[in-house]
């Protein structure tokens, strides 16, 4: 494994060191060529000093770097030299530019300063990776707003509906998931999921009852009951109390009882609320001003509601709505949608820290300088370095990790293969511990704006790689999945395939 790590660093060392074919280094670039060269030395010698290396390793170690130096240069060269050609080749020959009129210049000078000019003069395979990305990014920028529109429109449109009822009260959709954290797997084919905060309606109060931190699965339920409004003012008029005239409540508003409606017994029912919800936006579509310009079609869910949006040119997108009952005045949330295959009550509720990693990523951002580069290492992550035993939600908690360890101005370009190589790393040390921490449980590094129940920051870890220490034979798999994955991140990093 030391080999291959010492291997590794060759290769990013003649990707960010070679100067590309046909372009001439400036003194910025010669200065910025020398740091990096003695940044990787520096990294090369404390990695070289942490092993102890007998003969027989050095020999092994030196006849295999020397067996795929000459082709990993040959590669490097050959996929400059084509790029060179292709640049050359876009760039218009000396009659076209004089016969060009000056509104062709300003386009193309609005061309230029658009992703691939921004990226001119950085390593080559940050170049190709980028322009894998990009694209993507940018159709989910487009489509999150669309989505965004839409479900604000069929909010206000419910909400007045229901604004004299005893319905829950739905409050303004948050979006959440790697598609509102400015990447996704699915590249193009994102699910754009929002979570529907729930209140409870006049005269009724959540409680929650909470299973044990980390439990599998989840145990948390929300309890409704009823409140005492005789001395209340009434959101309609002559309404009785709902606890001391249940009778007579119940026959002025059949169908506006939140027990008898949406609670399976005391409990809050999951499937119940989906059900409604659903019902709920077929009968409002008409009224959307989106339905002119697109198809809508419910999707079969049991616990939240999912919508099929189709334009006129076939093109479609996918949008979510899960519900979810806010834990105090935290970002943590218990949600309709729950993560386990197995069979779960329709009254159970799983808790969610979807918000607060939305949140998470929004204050990386604001603080991140322009064209740090942390959610294009974690696209690519996640969306290439496929495999069955890495989920998505993995490769984003080692990342927030990072993160949260690594100055943000070390996610620029020239260093984004060797973040990819921490992100392995660091990947790699959790699989040999058979440990991987929550986030959001016993982190005291956790930025003020995001807000805890004050029981997360005492909590021990959780450990997302508990089945490794259970399963002798899962953390054996896991192990050869990763030696995979690292092969394939090499190929990547020379072939660019």
């Amino acid at each position: 494994m030391a080999a291959k790590r010492v291997l590794a660093l060759l290769v990013l060392t003649i990707f960010q060191l070679l100067p590309m074919v046909g372009d001439e280094l400036d003194d910025g670039m010669h200065e910025c060529v020398q740091q990096r060269g003695e940044h990787l030395m520096a990294r090369m010698t404390r990695l070289l000093q942490g092993h102890e290396w007998s003969s027989l390793d050095w020999g092994a170690l030196v006849f295999a770097a020397l067996q795929q130096w000459l082709c990993w240069v040959i590669a490097d060269l050959f996929f400059g030299l084509c790029w060179w050609l292709w640049k050359r080749s876009q760039q218009p020959d000396s009659s076209d530019k004089e016969e060009s009129s000056s509104s062709s210049s300003t386009e193309l000078e609005e061309e230029g300063s658009g992703e691939d000019s921004d990226y001119e003069g950085h390593p080559l395979m940050t170049r190709i990776f980028a322009k894998r990305i990009w694209s993507s990014v940018q159709s989910m920028a487009y489509r999150r707003q669309v989505v965004e529109e839409l479900v604000g429109d069929l909010l206000a449109v419910f909400q007045e509906r229901l604004s004299t009822s005893f319905f829950p009260a739905l409050q303004p959709a948050i979006g959440v998931g790697s598609a509102f954290e400015g990447w996704s797997p699915c590249g193009h084919d994102a699910v754009y999921r929002l979570l529907v905060p729930l209140k409870p309606p006049h005269g009724h109060a959540f409680h929650l009852e909470l299973g044990t931190a980390g439990q599998m699965p989840a145990k948390n339920c929300v309890r409704v009951e009823l409140e005492c409004t005789c001395t209340r003012d009434q959101p309609v008029e002559d309404m009785p109390c709902f606890l001391h005239h249940p009778e007579e409540a119940l026959q002025r508003n059949q169908d506006s009882s939140l027990l008898s409606t949406f609670c399976t017994g005391s409990y809050l029912d999951a499937q119940k609320i989906a059900r409604w919800f659903q019902n709920l936006v077929i009968s409002a579509w008409g009224e959307m001003p989106q339905s002119r310009h697109y198809s809508m079609e419910v999707l079969p869910s049991s616990r939240s509601c999912k919508l099929q949006l189709t334009n006129a040119s076939g093109k479609s997108l996918l949008a979510e709505m899960v519900f979810g009952v806010q834990r105090g005045d935290s970002d943590i949330f218990l949600s309709s949608q729950t993560t386990e295959d197995t069979f779960t009550p329709s009254t159970t509720w799983a808790e969610t820290y979807a918000v607060a990693e939305v949140k998470f990523f929004r204050h990386m951002a604001r603080k991140a300088p322009r064209h740090t580069l942390y959610l294009n290492c974690l696209q690519l992550c996640a969306s290439i370095l496929v495999s069955a035993g890495f989920s998505s939600y993995t490769w984003k908690t080692v990342v927030m990790h990072l993160l949260n360890t690594l100055p943000l101005s070390s996610w620029n370009r020239w260093d984004f293969m060797i973040r990819l190589q921490d992100i392995m790393w660091y990947l790699h040390g959790c699989l040999e511990e058979k440990r991987l921490d929550h986030f959001f449980f016993g982190n005291e590094n956790m930025p003020e704006d995001i807000i805890l129940p004050a029981a997360f920051r005492a909590a021990e870890p959780i450990n997302l790689f508990q089945c490794l220490v259970q399963d002798p034979a899962a953390h054996a798999k896991a192990l050869r999945e990763f030696e995979e994955l690292q092969d394939r991140l090499t190929r990547l990093q020379v072939f660019g395939v």
